[in-house]
């Protein structure tokens, strides 16, 4: 039986319908992806599914007593409460005795404090906790607050946006619900967090509806592919990766089916226009049909437009953009960088990866000279022209027009050669005229996100800045967006929790490690990611304590048959190592080649990376492949 059934929904804010007489079934086990573009009605559809929000028409049905957890994109909490209790308060009842058990934890701690009393107190409270299962209870709460890495006794009202939606997921999570909806759960993580929160959901037991515009994260978690669009429900079984090919196939039947509605009406039409000859032969059915078609035609609102991209590199930049030499950064005494030292040169393509307040910020504002250094040297090159995106999105007035922000003065805006009105500018970032007189303060996240892709790329730069600019963008504008950074001529610092986005983006990795340690690493986010486990890896197996290594070496288990998955393991194998020895290959013809050095040392510098990587992958296969064969 599903949980939630929603048939026949309609819901229209005003003259657009967002649900058009849809349907959707909910089962249990199930991992669903909510896409659709920016506007089509995601949030609402899932505000619908928690009863915070009612349809027009259409019945939503959820079974009785189910148990449902929702985290919104912007989640209410209550500025009075604790980290701590706002998490707590997803556990339902059992919620005051934790509370209370926490409240006494903390009073013990303080000096002068009634220990007999709170010790009395304790004993009540740990009954009560052992009698409703409480102790598994409060070890999620703090497992969760650990991953999250959020502080139990931080007051809600000192929290940003990111930290507060943080909050609300640790609250979803700990209350196990049977049905979770999520909007949007990665914005404003980090690697470490949104991997984690992959496998928790992963191991999950209930019915998952989440909207993400995170691809890795799609293609990792769902089991069904749902997508809004125009008003209609359509499904697709599988993950992201089996989406992208049966849409392809959709829309190419979709283009076929209009094509020759087009054509018939196109003909009926030419006909009734006949006149005199026309009515002589007129059929009355005929011209009915006719009607029909001309009603069906109107109802069928055409598919929403892509967001046209184009960027202006302007002049070139001096080869040299910003040389670091032993730099050295704090902040109250904290050490955000320590002795660090790069060169980045024009056209370099640059992920700055680590924890949130890490000191990515910093180091950028270091680098374009908004900050200077506590010590080291730092010449920047000449002729910058920096476009900035500001993750805060601090550069909008919210009083500004649309129109005012894009070109404040002027109805036109000049990109490269092209002079462009400033309302048909904003319609390629999908405003519609009539919204370009519109406040920025009556925009959605997404559409604040689209008008600052539209400022920053009405004006010529050749050094990009963009600070986590895939935030509540929509899959088809980020790929758009993609396309239009891997084309830039220009040199990009990027700064983003979108694994798939940086890497298809970025060739070089600046990684913050902690205590002031930056690392830079030649390759994209998946080369950093491979290289960093092997790392962690190494790290492991160096530091086990040597009581522990011998005894493990002196230990002779015996022999075990394989199981299935490792019999299937060793079969691959031979075909992985084949595949790897003939990467390395290439990568070798490539560095043969005595001209790639003469005219292209960055590559150069890449394929020796990667080369490195192939070479720690091949004694990993290798060792398997021994480890396995010696269990036959």
């Amino acid at each position: 039986m599903p949980y939630i059934t929603l048939e026949n929904a309609s819901l229209a804010y005003g003259l657009t319908p967002l649900l058009d007489h849809a349907s959707f079934l909910l089962d249990p086990n199930e991992r669903v992806g909510l896409i659709g573009r920016n506007g089509t009605g995601k949030s609402s559809l899932l505000k619908i599914m928690a009863a915070e929000s009612k349809l027009d028409d259409g019945t939503l049905w959820r079974a009785p007593g189910i148990r449902l957890a929702y985290v919104p994109q912007e989640p209410p909490l209550d500025p009075t409460h604790t980290v701590y209790e706002a998490v707590a308060e997803g556990v339902g009842t059992l919620c005051q005795v934790l509370l209370d058990y926490h409240a006494v934890t903390h009073d013990m701690g303080e000096s002068g404090a009634d220990m007999v009393a709170l010790m009395e107190r304790m004993e009540i409270l740990q009954h009560e906790l052992e009698s409703q299962n409480g102790w598994a209870v409060q070890a999620r709460i703090e497992t969760v607050l650990s991953r999250l890495e959020l502080s139990a006794d931080t007051p809600v009202a000192t929290l940003s946006g990111g930290w507060r939606k943080r909050v609300a997921l640790a609250r979803g999570l700990v209350a196990e619900p049977e049905v979770l909806l999520l909007d949007e759960p990665t914005n404003h993580l980090d690697f470490a967090a949104i991997e984690w929160l992959e496998n928790m959901l992963l191991d999950y037991k209930g019915a998952l509806l989440f909207i993400t515009h995170d691809r890795r994260f799609l293609d990792r978690l769902a089991t069904r592919i749902i997508e809004l669009d125009r008003g209609h429900i359509t499904e697709f079984k599988g993950n992201y990766a089996s989406y992208q090919i049966k849409k392809e196939e959709l829309l190419g039947v979709e283009a076929v089916h209009a094509a020759k509605f087009d054509k018939v009406l196109a003909q009926e039409e030419a006909w009734i226009r006949q006149g005199v000859k026309a009515r002589r032969v007129r059929n009355e059915g005929r011209v009915r049909n006719l009607e029909r078609l001309r009603l069906e035609r109107a109802a069928r609102r055409a598919r929403q437009g892509n967001v046209r991209l184009t960027l202006d590199a302007g002049e070139r930049s001096g080869k040299l953009v910003a040389e670091l030499e032993h730099v050295n950064k704090s902040f109250d005494g904290r050490v955000i960088i320590k002795d660090f030292s790069t060169r980045i040169m024009r056209g370099d393509r640059i992920g700055l990866l680590g924890p949130n307040g890490a000191g990515k910020s910093t180091l950028l504002k270091l680098i374009l000279g908004e900050l200077e250094a506590d010590g080291g040297e730092i010449k920047r090159g000449t002729t910058l022209n920096v476009a900035y995106f500001d993750q805060l999105r601090e550069q909008l007035d919210e009083e500004a027009t649309l129109a005012d922000t894009i070109s404040p003065g002027s109805d036109f805006v000049e990109i490269g050669n092209e002079r462009k009105h400033v309302i048909s500018y904003l319609e390629d970032f999908l405003f519609p005229p009539q919204r370009s007189r519109a406040p920025v303060k009556s925009l959605s996240g997404g559409e604040r996100n689209r008008l600052l892709l539209a400022r920053l790329f009405a004006r010529p730069a050749n050094v990009l800045v963009l600070d986590e600019p895939t935030n509540d963008l929509d899959i088809d504008t980020l790929e758009l967006l993609e396309v239009l950074l891997q084309d830039f001529s220009g040199t990009l610092f990027l700064v983003s929790h979108d694994r798939a986005f940086l890497e298809n983006t970025v060739t070089q990795i600046i990684s913050f490690e902690g205590n002031g340690e930056l690392i830079e690493f030649g390759g994209g986010y998946d080369d950093w990611k491979r290289f960093s486990d092997q790392r962690a890896a190494t790290l492991a197996q160096t530091t086990k304590p040597p009581a522990e290594a011998t005894s493990r070496a002196a230990a002779k288990p015996a022999k075990t048959k394989l199981s299935f998955s490792e019999q299937r393991e060793l079969e691959a194998l031979p075909d992985r190592i084949e595949a790897l020895e003939t990467e390395q290959n290439i990568i070798n013809a490539a560095l043969a080649s005595p001209d790639i050095y003469r005219d292209d040392p960055q590559r150069v510098k890449l394929l020796q990376t990667s080369l490195a990587l192939l070479e720690t992958e091949m004694e990993q296969a290798m060792e398997r492949w021994a480890a396995l064969e010696s269990k036959k």
